[in-house]
């Protein structure tokens, strides 16, 4: 996937133009999610080095002065793509040049990124994602044994420290939930049981997020097991956390 990417009309966001910070040919990601779209991260290979904070911030701005000389808009700037945006050792740098080229060039786009939430640690990352319209913060569930069935965190990984850093957002974030089931390596996988439901409502309370995106699988997954979740189901799901100050989003 190239570095700037689009624009594309996307289902959660309109017309987006994307940035992917991870190499082009190469999936880096501190998840290795059963249902990721990009595959699972051995299934990749290539050259892991990233472009430089000066080389993205040519290739942005002259794709946001090609875009506004042709007359096109877009609804937002997403950095999406092969892998975890946040492991880009100058994302926090990265994020204040786009807001710059984005003042620059199109005042009234908005800028997202979508991450698994996992460097919130780092306060650098942290202050970064804060700055931006939309931070789209990954939460697939509240028990930790059905995040490590879903998403396969590589490495150490705290779901408690990890809610906890969402609670640090002070509701100014949307969280982002992938349901699905299905029989992975023999083991039944499924994050809409009772108790994981409940599991995953209490964590989602206890974030408070002004906005929940809902969806299940769209594309095809690393394994041929999964299924949709009918919208019928993700519809009742979204019942249970809407509130009148929440928007709650069901993408099926």
């Amino acid at each position: 996937m190239k570095t700037i990417f689009g624009p594309v009309k996307s289902r959660r966001l309109g017309i987006s133009l994307g940035i992917n910070l991870l190499p082009e040919t190469l999936k880096i990601c501190n998840f290795d999610c059963i249902y990721c779209e990009c595959g699972l991260n051995n299934e990749h290979s290539g050259n892991k080095s990233f472009k430089t904070r000066t080389q993205i911030y040519i290739e942005l701005d002259a794709k946001l002065a090609e875009m506004e000389s042709s007359g096109e808009t877009i609804d937002t700037i997403t950095f999406a793509g092969n892998g975890e945006p946040t492991l880009h050792p100058e994302f926090a740098e990265i994020i204040d040049d786009t807001i710059a080229l984005r003042n620059k060039w199109f005042k009234n786009t908005k800028i997202s990124v979508f991450s698994n939430a996992t460097m919130l640690h780092k306060s650098d990352v942290f202050l970064a994602l804060k700055k931006v319209d939309k931070p789209i913060l990954k939460l697939d569930a509240g028990i930790y044994k059905t995040i490590e069935s879903i998403n396969q965190p590589v490495g150490e990984f705290n779901l408690d420290k990890l809610i906890d850093n969402l609670q640090q957002f002070e509701g100014k974030l949307t969280i982002q939930t992938m349901f699905t089931r299905g029989m992975v390596n023999g083991k039944m996988i499924d994050n809409t049981k009772l108790t994981d439901l409940v599991a995953w409502q209490n964590a989602v309370e206890s974030i408070n997020p002004q906005e929940i995106m809902i969806y299940t699988i769209d594309r095809d997954t690393p394994y041929n097991g999964l299924a949709k979740v009918s919208n019928e189901e993700l519809e009742n799901i979204a019942k249970k956390v809407w509130r009148e100050n929440r928007k709650v989003s069901v993408h099926s």
